[in-house]
């Protein structure tokens, strides 16, 4: 039987691996995907952020850098960090025009910063990813500043309810037709769905933060319940 430590760097080298072969096509697909609406969820991300004037932010499982780039909009004086594992990622990122910030490579479960080194950490679609969700939370509690804010947006389990069948049938049938058509890779797009329906619900991940010790957790749901932001303090 395989041991959990090597299962853990089998899982993180196969989601590398995957981001990888779908950086290109990553955000045509998410604004696909979400019908445009992952572009307002990532403003209310930094809207919870509360980003001080020339704060500094760790945008953690960066991707892209649609987080960092959203920052920059709403808090033009801040220093965001963006920070992922897949490099891949990080160079479709870095051929977008507005790039006015650091980027590193890094990993969620052992993040290279100084502690109490940012004013806010923010991510998006990271934590159903990580090999180990409460060590991703203790690092991102050590890298905040006091009163920093921490805030995640990701996919969440919704409880069953009339539109059930219409969102089994989008995550299971249309996101892969779309992914193997859009992005080549339908196998990668059935990934996604299948993380989302084994991840958390929504109530586990602010209890999860509330362990990490971050205060006045909470949590806002989209998306027919499967999607949602949660945030807390440090």
């Amino acid at each position: 039987m395989m041991d959990q430590p090597q299962r853990n760097e089998n899982h993180a080298v196969y989601v590398q691996n995957m981001f990888g072969r779908i950086a290109q096509r990553y955000d045509l697909m998410n604004r696909l995907m979400t019908a445009g609406q992952d572009l307002r969820w990532r403003k209310e991300v930094i809207r919870f952020a509360q980003i001080p004037k020339g704060g500094k932010i760790l945008d953690i499982g960066a991707g892209t850098g649609d987080l960092s780039r959203e920052a920059l909009k709403q808090q033009p004086k801040c220093h965001p960090v963006a920070a992922d594992f897949t490099l891949g990622m990080m160079q479709a990122g870095r051929k977008n025009a507005v790039n006015n910030f650091s980027w590193c490579a890094a990993d969620a479960t052992c993040l290279p910063f100084r502690s109490e080194s940012f004013d806010a950490v923010v991510s998006g679609f990271l934590l159903r990813n990580v090999t180990d969700i409460t060590q991703a939370l203790q690092e991102q509690y050590r890298v905040l500043k006091p009163g920093g804010r921490i805030v995640c947006l990701d996919t969440t389990r919704p409880k069953p309810n009339l539109f059930s069948p219409a969102i089994n049938f989008h995550l299971n049938t249309i996101i892969p037709i779309l992914g193997k058509i859009i992005a080549g890779d339908g196998e990668a797009y059935s990934y996604l769905p299948q993380s989302t329906q084994h991840f958390l619900f929504a109530e586990q991940l602010a209890e999860k933060m509330q362990q990490a010790n971050f205060q006045n957790v909470s949590f806002k749901r989209f998306m027919f319940g499967t999607i949602a932001i949660h945030w807390g303090v440090k």
